[in-house]
């Protein structure tokens, strides 16, 4: 027994990719499919590069002929082929490769990545229109959609920016386009990008407003100025 489980942890292990388990139901791999191409690649990382059928279904449960088709398979649908090398002596011999395997693995993440990008960014647009609906209190005019548009896709502030922006003109008492577009271009000229920048970036302004004011008369808390973004 001692000698079985010696040889058993000698059998040592095979790196596999998470990703593989999390998306081979996405590629449409079932899992007899699955288990086949882990032992392809258990075998090509223990030196045996072109597994036999028989050596491939004795460690499955299925038959040499059912391991057959479905070799077929997947080197039709992309997922295994059967490439030609040559040793050091020039023998020609063929071997299996996963490579196809990691490549579909590999375009089906960055596929999956850039529609949950385009699906975050459809849902901030829509967000963003949202608020500044609500904040004017009636349906933004065509021309409106277009400038919002036109702020994200021709300037690219992000939308957590513009709302930024929306809510230092509401703060303001200035709630239209060219005072938000002004406030816009004044932050990228001055390379904010983050809302925290964008909030030390007014404190500071009022400050120096506070001071300037000061000096000629006595300010109240509930008078402290706001930016006046068009008077740049």
């Amino acid at each position: 027994m001692q000698e079985n489980l010696l040889a058993w942890l000698e059998e040592g292990n095979i790196t596999i990719p998470s990703i593989l388990f999390s998306e081979y139901r996405n590629l449409n791999l079932n899992e007899t499919e699955l288990v086949l191409l882990l032992n392809i690649l258990t075998f090509l990382e223990k030196g045996n590069q072109f597994p036999t059928p028989e050596e491939l279904s004795a460690r499955m449960t299925i038959s040499t002929a059912e391991c057959n088709e479905i070799l077929r398979r997947m080197i039709q649908r992309g997922f295994l082929e059967i490439i030609d090398e040559y040793s050091a002596d020039g023998i020609r011999f063929e071997k299996y490769s996963i490579k196809p395997l990691w490549e579909r693995i590999v375009t089906q993440f960055l596929s999956q990545r850039q529609i949950n990008q385009a699906t975050t960014k459809m849902a901030e647009e829509t967000d963003l229109y949202t608020c500044f609906e609500k904040e004017f209190g009636r349906p933004l005019s065509p021309f409106e959609c277009e400038t919002l548009a036109m702020w994200m896709d021709d300037d690219h502030h992000d939308p957590i920016i513009i709302k930024a922006a929306l809510r230092e003109a509401v703060m303001s008492g200035k709630l239209n386009f060219r005072y938000i577009d002004r406030i816009l271009f004044e932050w990228k000229k001055n390379g904010i990008k983050t809302i925290e920048q964008a909030k030390n970036h007014g404190r500071k302004f009022r400050q120096k407003q506070l001071q300037k004011t000061i000096s000629k008369e006595e300010i109240h808390q509930s008078s402290v100025p706001f930016y006046n973004w068009l008077e740049q």
